[in-house]
Formats: C-alpha cells, structure tokens, sequence
C-alpha cells in the first residue's frame, strides 16, 4: 500500500497564515509516502515567497515533489519574465521542473506547463508528454502511473480561465501510453473522477485539488487530497476545511480499480456534489 498528499495552489503571499499548522498537522498525521504540489507555490513569484513556501514544505517531514505553475513566473518584470522564468523557483524549490519519481507501486512524472508568452493559459509540450509517455509505456501492470502537472487538462465551461492549448490530443496520448491519474490545480476547485469528454471509458482520471492555503476560494473550501493504492484499488479521499474552521477533515472519498492501463470507478463509489466541475 502507498498514500501520496496532493497539494496545489499554496499561494504562499496570499495563504492564510492560520491554515499553516493544521494543513502540517494534518499531512503528518497521514504518514504519506510522498507529498506532491501541482503548481502555483507563491503569488507573485517574489523571493519571500518562495522562501516561506520552502520552509513549510521542508517542515512537513515526508519526501515532497512539485512542478511550477503560472504565478511561479515573474508577472511584472518582462525581462526576468521572458528569458529567465524559472530563476527563483530553481534557486528556492528544485533544478528539476519536471521531476519523477517512483514508488513500491507508483511513478509520478511531472509536466510542467506553464507558458512564459501567455498570462494563465497552459500549455502541454508534445516533447514533454514523449518523455512522460517514455517512463509510463511498458511499466509493471501493477504499477499506477501518475501525472502531476498545474493545468487541467479538461475543464467545464463554466470556468472562467482559458483552456490549455492542444491538451485534447495530448490527453489521448497520455491514454495510450497507460496513464492512470492526471493530478492538476490551477482553478482552485475541486473534481475527482473520469475526464468529462470520457464518461464510461477506461482511461485516466482527474484527481483536480483546489487550493490548499490560498485566500482565494472561489465559493469553494481550502482543501488537499490523499490518494490511497493497495493493488489494484485506488482511493481519492477529500480533505477539507469547514467554512468557518481551520481543520482539514475527510469530505468524501472516491474510488477506482484499474483495468487494463485505465481506471473505472468502482459500484458505490461516492462522487456526488464534492466531486465538483470543472
């Protein structure tokens, strides 16, 4: 069995300083195997930020991986913006924009999606998704192969960001090459379960977190998932804070078996109105 926390969407210059002890609590009482954070760890991409963001994951005592996301890439300095994006989040967080790693019974590879030349937009790099599709195709049939990346790659109309370029056939790719889990942030809302467009197909999932600490709810709640494997079984667990509280308490819980490289959810499983829209 492993347990993987997703976080996503930290915000750190805009998080709630009183979410900091209860979302660490709460990680520590999980005991996961790994930590991994979609995306979005500041607000403005300043040095302060990334540097408080560092220290909160570092004192979480688990392994952690994250890729960056849109708000991790200087807003206001073109210069820095343009021809060197990723500076400070290399210098605090990791070299590595797209680091892998791989568990007793799990791989998550991740993409980084984040384009220098649009605002929020997302972009997936046909380049990027090869490599991803390098480490996935041909892996052990009991092993979950898991993408971590900011951008959905699907979202409901009635988001008001702006779609990821090309993400449709790069879904289909990440299907064909055994991908199980797409892990995304970016829209600070909750969805678990098939891709939309995928409704009764075996295929991928989105495991879509909202924001874990950021200010900006959207008319949504703070929350982080855990995602549970024992077998072929996989188990996506909401935890959430209430609207006026501060712990992070199970919501619901969605679950899957794996067929084939795809996933189904299984008889029973509860995706109800926490499962979200995107």
């Amino acid at each position: 069995m492993s347990r993987l926390v997703h976080l996503s969407d930290l915000h750190f210059g805009r998080a709630r300083p009183e979410l900091l002890a209860p979302l660490s609590d709460a990680i520590n009482a999980a005991h996961p195997d790994l930590v991994v954070v979609s995306g979005d760890l500041t607000q403005r991409a300043r040095s302060r930020e990334f540097a408080a963001a560092r220290e909160f994951l570092d004192g979480l005592g688990a392994r952690w991986l994250a890729v960056p996301g849109n708000h991790d890439i200087p807003l206001y300095q073109p210069w820095d913006r343009f021809l060197k994006p990723f500076r400070k989040y290399r210098e605090n967080i990791a070299l590595d924009l797209e680091p892998c790693h791989e568990g007793e019974d799990y791989l998550v590879a991740g993409l980084n999606t984040v384009d220098r030349f649009a605002g929020q937009r997302g972009r997936a790099r046909a380049g990027a998704i090869r490599r991803v599709c390098s480490l996935f195709d041909g892996g052990p049939d009991d092993r979950f192969n898991i993408l971590m990346a900011h951008h959905p790659f699907e979202q409901d109309h009635a988001s008001h960001k702006t779609p990821m370029k090309r993400a449709e056939p790069m879904l289909e790719r990440l299907k064909a090459c055994g991908t199980h889990v797409v892990l995304s942030g970016h829209l600070h809302m909750w969805h678990t379960g098939p891709f939309l467009t995928r409704p009764g197909h075996v295929g991928p999932i989105q495991v879509h977190a909202g924001t874990s600490l950021s200010s900006r709810l959207r008319g949504e709640v703070n929350d982080f998932a855990l995602l549970d494997m024992t077998g072929d079984r996989l188990t996506v667990t909401r935890m959430a804070v209430e609207a006026d509280g501060t712990d992070f308490t199970e919501r619901t819980q969605a679950r899957f078996k794996r067929r084939g490289t795809g996933l189904v959810p299984l008889d029973g499983s509860e995706i109800d109105g926490d499962a979200g829209q995107l």
